[in-house]
């Protein structure tokens, strides 16, 4: 099916980016392989491309490239200077070693670097590089806003704080962005220690401005107020939530270790069960009104299905075959592109062609969201009055 212009009635759901996203990181998670990791960075990249808006928490996807290269140099360095716990043959170079007291036996500073160390620790820089860009995917591809609307309201307070959260990196780097380009309209330098100590106050005083402006939506909509429930529906509540939590915990670990599949599954479902009847009943306390649900429509299933199926596929292939997905570091090795993991990969494709375009208002105008905080009351619905 071809896909649709965004609008407000076909937009798709905050949730299944994030679904998507979460699916190729736990992907991500379970392999090594620098090309199957490759792989997977790719999707999230032409996907991101493909669909995402001029909103300003969508240009924080290079950001978190950014990030996930600064960390794949720390691990390497990290690696160079205080050792590989992967002992190694070929010796690239021999550091002067720092010697180290008795109770440090296990830890060095120095000595031999080998080239298995090197191999084995930028192959886990990559992993973890590889899911930092994917969460930096679904940070540009999903709205925080819709993301909120779409919450439990028992949930609704740590959602806000969330949401806040995740806006403050993306509107810092469109401010920082938008300064440089003033200081280059001006003809003054913007990269360097100098600019970006003058660049620093501007963008803390807009961050202020910001939480001001949403400071004052959020008393001004009725923020904090909340309805008389019963005391036994509250420690209901509190006992489902918990319980179905521990529950959801004790399932998965049944399902991902190797004893413990019988009772997993089962444990799992009732725990969803348990957690989802408590948020229902801790929902009663909220007073928020939504003027305008999300749906969860078929496409929205379809895009986080790809990821689901990725996550689910992978996990299947590490078990069904973990050498082809870790390659060893010792003894050295080129490596190989795995043919059905590197296909399940391209599921998370999917996306790219069935999500909705985003429309040219959303390309024109979404940047405004960040001047002056004039967009920041967008995140808080307006509250009802609660019931006597």
């Amino acid at each position: 099916m071809s896909a649709p212009q965004a609008t407000r009635t076909t937009a798709l759901h905050a949730g299944a980016w994030w679904l998507w996203a979460l699916g190729l990181a736990t992907a991500a998670s379970r392999t090594t392989d620098p090309l199957l990791l490759g792989l997977l960075v790719g999707v999230a990249g032409y996907v991101v491309a493909a669909r995402r808006t001029d909103a300003p928490w969508a240009r924080s996807y290079g950001a978190f490239v950014k990030l996930g290269l600064v960390v794949i140099v720390i691990r390497l360095v990290f690696a160079f200077f205080l050792g590989s716990p992967i002992p190694g043959t070929h010796t690239l170079v021999t550091l002067p070693e720092v010697p180290l007291p008795d109770w440090a036996k296990g830890v060095r500073i120095g000595g031999r670097v080998t080239a298995e160390g090197m191999v084995f620790a930028l192959y886990d820089g990559l992993k973890l590089a590889a899911l930092l860009i994917c969460v930096g995917a679904a940070n540009a591809l999903a709205n925080p806003a819709r993301l909120l609307k779409s919450l439990p309201g028992a949930l609704y307070e740590a959602g806000v704080a969330v949401v806040v959260a995740m806006t403050f990196a993306p509107n810092l780097v469109a401010d920082v962005q938008r300064l440089r380009a003033a200081r280059r309209l001006r003809g003054r330098p913007d990269r360097g220690i100098k600019a970006l100590l003058q660049i620093g106050l501007p963008v803390l005083e807009g961050a202020l401005e910001r939480s001001v402006a949403l400071a004052a939506a959020m008393d001004a909509r009725g923020y904090g107020r909340s309805a008389q429930v019963p005391p036994a529906v509250r420690h209901t509540t509190s006992v489902l939530t918990l319980g179905g939590l521990l529950g959801v915990c004790a399932g998965t670990y049944g399902l991902l270790g190797d004893t413990g599949g019988g009772y997993g599954l089962p444990l799992l479902l009732a725990g969803l069960a348990a957690a989802l009847a408590g948020l229902w009943l801790g929902g009663r306390r909220s007073v928020r009104s939504r003027y305008r649900p999300e749906r969860w429509g078929a496409r929205a299933w379809l895009v986080a299905g790809s990821g689901i199926a990725v996550a689910a596929l992978m996990i299947w292939a590490n078990d069904y075959a973990p050498a082809a997905l870790h390659p060893p570091a010792v003894p050295l090795t080129a490596p190989v592109l795995p043919l059905w993991p590197a296909v399940s990969v391209l599921v998370g494709l999917l996306p790219a062609f069935v999500a909705p375009l985003p429309s040219s208002a959303d390309r024109a105008g979404s940047g405004g969201a960040s001047r002056g905080g004039r967009r920041a009351s967008d995140a808080v619905p307006r509250m009802k009055e609660p019931t006597q």
